[in-house]
């Protein structure tokens, strides 16, 4: 789990879906870095990723760990964006029969969990069907 502070630095990526592009070979990251690491370049642009995309992978979590106790069971899935990014994150809002490979997803934001003792709310992406 990552730390408030480590959270808070993170909200472009996780709130706006910053990335960046690299302007000499034209591949995308998220999240962002400071080198292209397919050529090395350091011209990188900040860009937006796309918000709708299919599924390539899930699994269904039976056995979750602690803080994820009152959610299981639950989908997670690797996502194939429309830009050719993959992001990896929790399918919600979709009964697990209905969960196949090539099914159309988008972006929503929700909560992600409770923080410690002071209750800090994070949240981030999920992904829930594109209808």
């Amino acid at each position: 789990m990552s730390t408030p502070s480590r959270y808070w630095r993170e909200i472009p990526q996780r709130y706006r879906l910053e990335a960046n592009s690299c302007t000499k070979c034209k591949q995308k990251f998220f999240p962002p870095r400071l080198i292209c690491p397919e050529c090395g370049s350091r011209d990188l642009v900040k860009t937006k990723i796309a918000e709708k995309g299919k599924v390539i992978s899930y699994t269904i979590i039976r056995v979750p760990p602690s803080q994820f106790k009152d959610q299981a069971p639950y989908a997670v899935g690797v996502i194939e964006l429309d830009d050719g990014v993959k992001l990896m994150g929790q399918i919600v809002d979709c009964d697990f029969e209905d969960l196949k490979l090539g099914k159309r997803v988008k972006i929503e934001f929700r909560k992600l969990f409770k923080k410690g003792h002071s209750g800090i709310l994070c949240y981030g992406y999920k992904f829930v069907p594109d209808s």
